[in-house]
């Protein structure tokens, strides 16, 4: 009896599966002609006509993956309940209008998956998923997604060179790239040497596009006119922080021994550099400031990302033993407003992000701070299934985790960081990060560490006040002065 009720079991299983609705995905030959391996992205939404291009992490639309062998053109790949899928099965996603797209991600080492030169995607769709599950629906990824071209300007200048650095530790060729913004009179004055701010833009940004239109913009610094570097850290795991990773690669190095040589060869640069940075950048200047004393003279953090481990986005990863939930079994906010009101899970984004593997927040800070395991998979530090923490992986983060690297080892550090950091943060910053920010703190002042923190009234977005600019302005000033003194 058990038998047969089993033998029913599967066949029910197995025709529901093939009436569900479908989505049939291919490339035509004129858009590539070889064979495709790698995943395959679809992307839904009922509000975004261009769905891939939704702000996920905000949005959190219904998205599925597929991963394929030597796929070729005009061979179709179906998606059905088998696609890996994000929040529920295909069959399961709630009736409706969807506009939709499909991503052939073939990782050529853009951030972002949806606008990743290179990569072939279909034009936007408008479907309707109802109750006819006979229904098929057909995608043509028939357009290549055009590398981004930086446009350059009398006085705001692109410098990209390859990095044999990152080119032999990912055995193909990787480019380290910036723009250039030099000062007004810097033609007028061929004699004349310049500090250089180096501006480190946070998660998600480029500098192609945002060069010189960020919140806040140098260009000069104790009254001397400054050449700016606009840096955005992206890499095909989303931010590199510029931080020497055993899966992104030697950013930092590539960026001290290889890019700033470069710079200074291009341009009259006097030697002096500082660095400032929001949120991702704000972390990358912290960690350039307390890795490389001999290259930068100041760093601005404005809202780093977590500085203390003990509260990442939340919780202590070294004690707690889930990221989704709390010990009454509430879940976790990752993202709030005004640092206090719940608006998106920590379980939604873990979730979202294994299904888009790469280029998203989350599994960023796993591509920076983690390894590869014996099959080279990366080391998640969350089971995306239960929110269990890989306890494993928690030796391997701590390399990372600043707080403790500056406490445990204050004696190599302390030259390096006294009087050239400060840290800027939002009261209510909408991912945790001053609450990281106050276990840093304690432990400094029990250092008694010559490093200026500083809290705002505002959140991630809006502590960019001019009183938080100016303190800003006023403390790298103050460094290049210092600095000045030396030579």
């Amino acid at each position: 009896m058990k038998k047969i009720g089993s033998i029913v079991f599967l066949v029910l299983f197995w025709v529901c599966s093939t009436i569900a609705q479908t989505f049939e995905v291919s490339f035509p030959s004129t858009t590539m002609s070889d064979s495709f391996s790698g995943q395959i992205l679809l992307y839904l939404s009922k509000e975004n006509k261009t769905p891939k291009d939704a702000f996920l992490a905000l949005e959190l639309p219904p998205v599925f993956r597929i991963e394929v062998n030597h796929l070729n053109p005009n061979q179709s790949v179906i998606y059905n309940d088998q696609a890996m899928s994000y929040p529920v099965a295909l069959s399961d996603i709630e009736r409706g209008t969807y506009y939709v797209q499909a991503v052939f991600d073939r990782n050529l080492g853009g951030q972002n998956i949806a606008n990743s030169a290179g990569n072939l995607f279909s034009e936007p769709q408008q479907v309707i998923l109802d109750k006819n599950f006979n229904t098929k629906f057909v995608l043509s990824c028939n357009q290549i997604v055009e590398e981004l071209t930086f446009k350059e300007t009398s006085h705001l200048k692109e410098l990209r060179l390859k990095s044999n650095l990152l080119s032999t530790f990912h055995d193909k060729e990787v480019f380290i790239a910036g723009a250039v913004s030099l000062p007004k009179h810097y033609f007028d004055n061929p004699n004349q040497s310049y500090p250089v701010v180096f501006s480190v833009f946070g998660f998600g940004a480029n500098y192609k596009l945002h060069a010189g239109k960020g919140k806040y913009n140098f260009n000069s610094l104790a009254g001397y006119p400054a050449i700016v570097v606009y840096l955005d850290g992206n890499c095909s795991e989303g931010h590199s922080t510029y931080a020497n990773s055993d899966i992104n690669g030697p950013w930092g190095d590539a960026l001290v021994q290889e890019f700033i040589p470069e710079l200074q060869k291009r341009y009259r640069t006097n030697g002096a550099n500082m660095v400032f940075g929001h949120s991702s950048g704000g972390w990358t200047s912290l960690w350039l400031q307390i890795n490389y004393p001999e290259t930068f003279s100041g760093a601005w953090a404005s809202a780093p990302d977590q500085v203390d481990f003990r509260n990442w986005q939340g919780k202590n990863i070294y004690e707690t033993d889930n990221m989704f939930y709390d010990a009454n079994g509430n879940l976790l906010a990752d993202i709030t407003m005004a640092g206090r009101f719940p608006i998106i899970s920590a379980k939604d984004l873990y979730r979202l992000e294994h299904v888009v593997y790469r280029g998203e927040q989350l599994h960023s800070f796993d591509a920076v701070f983690s390894k590869r395991d014996g099959n080279g998979n990366i080391m998640r530090l969350v089971n995306p299934t239960d929110g269990s923490i890989n306890k494993s992986v928690l030796p391997i983060f701590k390399r990372y985790d600043l707080s403790y690297q500056l406490r445990t080892n204050w004696d190599a550090y302390k030259d390096a960081v006294s009087g050239k950091i400060r840290i800027s943060m939002g009261e209510q910053d909408n991912f945790h990060l001053q609450e990281a920010l106050y276990l840093f703190e304690k432990e400094m002042k029990m250092l008694q560490a010559d490093i200026a923190i500083e809290y705002f009234p505002g959140d991630h977005f809006t502590v960019f006040t001019d009183d938080y600019k100016n303190k800003g302005q006023a403390f790298l000033d103050a460094c290049y002065k210092k600095w000045l003194k030396t030579q």
